[in-house]
């Protein structure tokens, strides 16, 4: 395990936020980190990530490790490891130790932590071994996480109030991450020229990552099929015609998350109807961005993009109609079926595992439009927030294809005019842009995506 060298800073920052969450509820609440889940065979492990619950309360990636948080104080609870791991894992930290670097209260074995667990609340992990563990300890069944009752959803609400926001330490970590995969990208597009697979690429980007002791916050995406949205296939050639899109970003060793998606030509210059549809969707990605302020709704920057795809693609003769009308029936996402973006922190898509609880203010519910029903984001934008700003457009065939959809907008699109866009199957652009107290902040903004710079950058 890699200790902080701003341990210090660290154990002030942990501090500060259990006795937040303090003031929020008024019993105990039990935290587990998880456990490493085993692949083929018991010896040959999945990487470790602790849960990202665990991680913001006690800020270092422990395995099999419990923190229990009582008025502001934390309580952490795990054993030492056995004398002989050392012979496959070297020296670990001890529990006191590891209690000491992140200012601990107290520190116990594990198995007294049973007879403290009396009336906590917890939210359960996603490895299952732990969360039979998790019933076992509080005696009682753990729900699924984005259905919590009880005390375990004041306690989800709880701690979702204090990750929507991110605090100094957090945002360090973040910028860290985001530097990490801006340099990512310029060495995936300095590396095209010579490449001829899609794995080149990925090579490319994830070594940068590597070198600088982070991991992947997701699988990467680096793909000349940008239409499947989230494809993590790598062998398809680089040939020219072909737009690359790379969505790809770091994780810091502490668990915070960048997110960064660009999308560029194979031969180093877009066709006349490429670059037509990547205008198209900067327009829509520049729009909103300039409008991600505090007060704003993010469904509001979501039908924006919308709009401006919309109004795009009239333009283009892709669709019939008034930009407006269109949204209204849904028709741009034939073409942009997924949200604007999404919260991002200590997961990329951060606090999911709770489902709609997160992402949606108290009292809305996820829409059953075909143009809403992928937003993953409906609030009011605050101060310290960090969201993903990512329009796109996609020849997806499943929609393209249906019946249904092609008798419901056969009259509102241009067949005919959308082959001659055949060239273009996926193009999405990503920023991680920051809420700041009056505006807002753009983390990612050293990677340029106009025209000119992603043409020649490569």
């Amino acid at each position: 395990m890699q200790i902080p060298t701003n341990h210090i800073s660290l154990a002030t920052t942990l501090r500060n936020r259990r006795e937040k969450l303090a003031k929020l509820i008024n019993f105990p609440a039990i935290l587990w980190s998880g456990s490493r889940s085993s692949r083929n065979f018991p010896a040959n492990n999945f990487p470790f990530r602790s849960s990202s619950h665990f991680l913001y309360f006690a800020g270092l990636p422990m395995e099999e490790a419990v923190v229990r948080l009582e008025r502001g104080k934390l309580e952490l609870f795990m054993d030492n490891a056995p004398g002989s791991s050392q012979l496959w894992y070297g020296e670990m930290p001890t529990r006191d130790r590891l209690a000491e670097i992140i200012n601990a209260d107290a520190a116990f074995p594990m198995q007294e932590l049973k007879s403290r667990a009396t009336n906590a609340a917890t939210i359960p992990v996603q490895n299952p071994t732990t969360k039979i563990t998790q019933s076992d300890i509080l005696n009682r069944d753990i729900y699924a996480s984005n259905h919590p009752t009880g005390i375990d959803l004041e306690l989800t609400k709880a701690i979702i109030s204090l990750r929507l926001s991110h605090d100094a330490m957090a945002l360090t970590e973040l910028k860290q991450a985001a530097a990490v995969t801006i340099k990512a990208h310029k060495a995936g597009m300095a590396a095209t020229k010579d490449a001829q697979f899609e794995a080149n690429i990925r090579a490319a980007m994830e070594s940068v990552i590597i070198s600088h002791n982070m991991t992947c916050a997701y699988p990467s995406i680096v793909t000349v099929h940008g239409e499947v949205l989230h494809n993590e296939q790598y062998h398809h050639p680089l040939q020219i015609g072909d737009l690359l899109l790379t969505d790809v970003g770091a994780e810091t060793p502490l668990g915070w998350a960048s997110d960064l998606t660009r999308t560029w030509p194979v031969s180093g210059k877009f066709s006349p109807t490429q670059r037509d549809i990547y205008d198209v969707v900067l327009a829509a990605h520049d729009a909103c961005i300039a409008k991600v302020k505090p007060g704003v709704e993010y469904l509001d920057i979501h039908l924006l993009a919308a709009q401006v795809i919309a109004e795009g693609l009239v333009n283009l003769g892709i669709l019939k109609g008034k930009a407006e009308d269109l949204v209204e029936m849904d028709a741009h996402a034939l073409f942009f079926p997924h949200g604007v973006g999404h919260l991002l922190g200590l997961d990329v898509h951060d606090m999911e595992d709770l489902g709609d609880l997160a992402g949606y203010e108290i009292g809305r519910v996820r829409s059953h439009r075909f143009g809403l029903g992928f937003l993953r984001l409906n609030r009011p934008l605050i101060p310290g927030m960090l969201v993903t700003i990512e329009p796109g457009f996609y020849q997806v065939p499943g929609i393209l294809n249906d019946p249904e959809m092609h008798q419901k907008y056969q009259d509102i699109v241009n067949w005919e005019k959308l082959e001659k866009f055949s060239d273009v199957r996926g193009i999405r652009i990503e920023d991680d842009v920051l809420v700041t107290e009056n505006d807002a902040e753009v983390l990612t903004q050293e990677l340029p995506s106009d025209v000119d710079s992603i043409e020649y950058s490569n």
